[in-house]
């Protein structure tokens, strides 16, 4: 059974920091890209960050120069430090993987990722 299982949610002020895990069990993401999403209240998951196995980057632009994605391959786990919060960045948080060995052709697509945790509330009080 694959599970990605995230933590570190909660509820925090603008300009505050925080740091979201993602713990992998069941199978080894080694050779494989991790990511992260969010999702707010009515509106589509959209994609926060992603990192390849050789740790290659991307962000979302809403996030770039405030949230570092990060992995660590010897525990199969993913991280996602959040600097300076807003209140826009309230919402579910999302880990997620594609399928073995795979990296996605395109990061920001959820369709890519085969496999997700159950989310972690993040909330940002202005």
């Amino acid at each position: 059974q694959v599970q990605l299982v995230e933590s570190g949610g909660g509820l925090v002020q603008a300009g505050d920091s925080l740091r979201l895990s993602c713990a992998a069990s069941g199978r080894t993401f080694s050779g494989t890209a991790m990511a992260w999403f969010r999702q707010a209240p009515g509106k589509e998951r959209e994609f926060v960050a992603g990192i390849s196995w050789t740790r290659s980057t991307v962000y979302a632009d809403s996030v770039k120069g405030r949230f570092t994605i990060s992995r660590d391959n010897a525990k199969g786990a993913a991280y996602l430090q959040m600097n300076n919060v807003k209140p826009e960045d309230t919402a579910v948080y999302y880990c997620a993987a594609p399928r073995p060995l795979f990296s996605p052709g395109d990061y920001y697509r959820s369709s890519e990722y085969t496999y997700w945790g159950q989310g972690t509330q993040v909330t940002v009080s202005s």
